[in-house]
């Protein structure tokens, strides 16, 4: 794979433990759009963009992938790769990995550029477009990883 964008370290804290005693679900949410908020910076999107130019991202779809529990203390990095964008909208992939180097869960994102004067789907400026276009380059990856794309059901013979 190519290099991905590689987040800051987190933590699991208390509060994310549930009742069986691993990481709730929804904080692997958290850990990815977190993440996600670190390198929309670099793209120019975030909440200075939002703020000053009425245009933000919005989360068509998400699918997580959970392969091995996050446990209070074990400390983790996000890494990012951008699968595809066109636009107006994005494709990234995201993996969970424990600072022992497993990965602990993987995410899939579909974003929507958005107008929030709309709410409508719009056409990334050019500036976005150019910064959308540089972390592909830094940041993308050529096929899809294993499990990209899949979709959830149970499987008949």
């Amino acid at each position: 794979m190519s290099t991905p964008h590689i987040s800051s370290v987190m933590e699991v804290v208390p509060e994310w433990i549930d009742y069986n005693g691993h990481m709730n679900m929804a904080y692997y949410t958290m850990l990815f759009d977190r993440a996600g908020d670190e390198f929309y910076g670099i793209i120019g999107l975030g909440p200075d963009y939002a703020k000053s130019r009425g245009h933000t991202c919005y989360t068509a779809e998400f699918h997580i992938r959970y392969l091995r529990e996050l446990h209070l203390g074990d400390r983790v990095r996000v890494h990012s790769w951008m699968l595809d964008h066109d636009a107006k909208r994005f494709h990234a992939w995201q993996e969970i990995h424990h600072e022992d180097g497993w990965i602990a869960a993987t995410g899939e994102t579909l974003a929507l550029h958005i107008d929030m004067s709309g709410p409508r789907v719009a056409p990334f400026p050019a500036d976005i477009a150019a910064g959308m276009d540089a972390f592909a380059r830094t940041h993308g990856l050529p096929e899809k990883p294993e499990g990209a794309g899949r979709s959830i059901g149970i499987a008949r013979r």
